[in-house]
């Protein structure tokens, strides 16, 4: 049986197949390059860039040390930070910029000092594995740190959400983290 030349499964098939282009199309479409939705540019004053959070209303600058031959950062910018939740969210509430562990491009600390990105991150951040996330709060001081990859965007966010909330203040993020579990769990 011929519908308008066409014959009825034919039509449907086309049909689906359209709607599953589409709609994959727009799931790959949501993903976002991170440098450029998630982290912002500097220079690498970094006592200038706590200005510029305060300024902007923001509630604490994160830094990502990351270095290039990590899987672990790879991992997060492909799967976590590239996402557009993570991205809106982080960037309402916070300023973040990626430091290399590895790089010898000079920098402005948080306290004035010129250094390098690896010694800031070294020397004064102690970072001995990448990833590193770490808060510092409006005058330089840190205040939350995750090492390694979250298990997803949910976890990243919850990281977000105790430092936005204060809870950083009370608890370790690992507690923070468990709770959170629990009420996903229960609802």
């Amino acid at each position: 049986m011929r519908v308008n030349g066409s014959l009825p499964g034919r039509r449907f098939g086309t049909g689906l197949c359209l709607l599953i282009l589409l709609w994959s199309l727009s799931v790959h479409g949501m993903e976002r390059d991170p440098y450029e939705h998630f982290f912002q540019f500097t220079f690498g004053d970094f006592q200038e860039e706590l200005d510029t959070a305060r300024e902007a209303g923001k509630k604490a600058v994160l830094i990502f040390f990351e270095m290039d031959e990590c899987p672990f950062c790879h991992r997060m910018k492909d799967t976590v930070l590239n996402q557009p939740e993570v991205q809106d969210f982080y960037r309402e509430h916070f300023a973040a910029f990626a430091v290399d562990v590895e790089g010898a491009i000079e920098i402005t600390d948080f306290q004035g000092n010129p250094t390098t990105q690896s010694e800031w991150a070294f020397q004064e951040n102690r970072v001995r594995a990448t990833p590193v996330f770490q808060f510092f709060d409006l005058d330089g001081r840190p205040i939350a740190r995750l090492t390694g990859p979250t298990s997803g965007t949910e976890e990243f966010i919850w990281f977000g959400e105790y430092v936005v909330e204060g809870h950083y203040r009370e608890q370790p993020f690992s507690r923070y983290r468990r709770e959170r579990q629990e009420q996903a769990r229960g609802s």
